[in-house]
């Protein structure tokens, strides 16, 4: 990309400067369009012309005071990242990109997802102080003293709502002796909700800024993501819009640099037959993680179901629902034909739905670093949103977290919580919900 002669542009400056290098590039030829696997799935999309959907993105963010056209605006907002329209672009254009950014100034327009932020930090800290002690809380949600470390450890801020993932990942990277200190939660949020969400370009840019800065403080030779959205945003949405003085990995990959050490450390065999579930739109943490379940003894992959998207969740394989329905579908029906021990999620979101979607059906899943803690002769961390999962008597749940939620300082009326707690394990904010935690106005 062309250098930006301010040394510092603010995120609305960047993403302008992306914009006309996008408009100067894109020859509006619609072949991102004709191989994305949402169209057959989206009928407005479908009936009209690929090069006239890619054409609207364009001209409406050549003029955004008028609306987008609809198949443009179904297209947009049903992006779910699976990235198959990057390898498709004559011109080497990231579409997936492309649709982001559109996303961001879709937002600002319309306002889907008002004060979603605000909703999401309070909806996380109360979900977390439901799950763990207030040390492991603090740990996860809590801003760290700088100090010197070999890698950061960033969880992002929505796997935080289960705990038990991110804590198997320490585990590992405890049981590898690595120096590292862990980012996460709503204070160290990459910026994605304010900029894609609230299309506040003004306030993303800041927090990104702010979060990339304090990385640096730690002076890490790495930082090791987590969450897919965050790595999406940081790395690829707003690529080199800071200069920064460390890589920028996923943590499989930091974990497949170090395989020959892992090996020796599974020492005990996990004996199950597994299905392991990935996404296309990452598809090369699927293949890490593939990787690393093959390193430990006893364990057989029977199968591997990759679904669209880049994960489950709202941020990308629910944007085109009628597509993640008929995938889902058959990932569900494989896996009640048996023949198999468990289902192994990939990351947060999909760990959440599929428990689910396995409670529902008679099939067990687990995620990928229960596995790799097994391997290593120790407990995984108990999957503590499992006892409220499928419960609809949301007071006797609330009766039951009042201990954990009483000792991490969450102070709300008991009814008011019982209330509202169908909308935080729903992720309502997402959709515009949990309107009773957005501010007065």
């Amino acid at each position: 990309m062309e250098t930006l002669h301010n040394p510092a542009p603010s995120l609305g400056e960047y993403v302008a400067h992306s914009w006309n290098e996008l408009f100067d590039s894109c020859t509006r030829c619609g072949k991102c369009v004709e191989v994305c696997p949402v169209v057959p799935f989206a009928a407005q999309i479908a009936a009209a012309p690929p090069a006239a959907v890619v054409a609207g993105v364009l001209d409406f963010m050549r003029d955004s005071g008028q609306p987008m056209r609809a198949e443009s605006a179904a297209w947009t907002v049903q992006c779910n990242g699976c990235d198959k329209c990057i390898p498709a672009c004559p011109e080497n254009i990231n579409p997936r990109r492309m649709l982001m950014l559109a996303n961001a100034e879709v937002s600002a327009k319309t306002q889907p997802t008002p004060h979603m932020f605000q909703k999401m930090a309070r909806a996380i800290r109360i979900l977390v102080s439901m799950q763990v002690i207030p040390e492991d809380a603090a740990r996860l949600l809590r801003l760290k003293k700088a100090r010197d470390v070999d890698v950061v450890f960033f969880t992002g801020c929505n796997p935080v709502r289960t705990p038990q993932l991110l804590f198997n990942a320490m585990t590992v990277l405890d049981a590898l002796g690595v120096n590292y200190e862990v980012m996460g939660g709503p204070a160290s949020c990459c910026g994605v909700i304010h900029s894609k969400w609230e299309g506040d370009l003004q306030r993303g840019g800041k927090v990104s800024e702010q979060t990339l800065h304090r990385f640096g403080t730690f002076k890490p030779k790495k930082v090791l993501n987590w969450c897919p959205s965050c790595n999406i945003h940081l790395t690829e949405t707003i690529k080199d819009y800071r200069s920064v003085e460390f890589d920028f990995d996923h943590i499989t990959k930091f974990l497949i640099e170090r395989e020959d050490q892992l090996r020796q450390l599974f020492t005990t065999p996990v004996n199950e037959r597994v299905i392991v579930h990935t996404h296309h739109g990452m598809h090369q943490v699927g293949q890490d993680v593939l990787r690393l379940l093959r390193a430990i003894p006893g364990l057989t992959i029977v199968e591997e179901l990759e679904e669209p998207g880049y994960m489950c969740g709202v941020s990308s394989a629910e944007r085109a629902p009628a597509l993640k329905a008929h995938v889902r579908a058959q990932t569900i029906e494989r896996c009640r034909q048996g023949g198999v021990d468990a289902l192994v999620s990939l990351y947060h979101a999909c760990h959440r739905q599929l428990a689910a979607d396995g409670k529902a059906h008679g099939f067990r899943v687990v995620n990928f670093t229960d596995l790799l803690v097994r391997a290593l002769g120790l407990e995984p961390c108990a999957d503590t949103l499992e006892p409220f999962r499928g419960r609809t008597d949301y007071r006797e749940i609330v009766r039951e977290a009042t201990p954990l939620l009483e000792a991490n300082g969450i102070d709300m009326n008991p009814d008011e919580l019982a209330k509202v707690l169908p909308e935080i394990f729903a992720m309502a904010e997402w959709k515009g919900g949990l309107c009773s935690f957005a501010p007065q106005e």
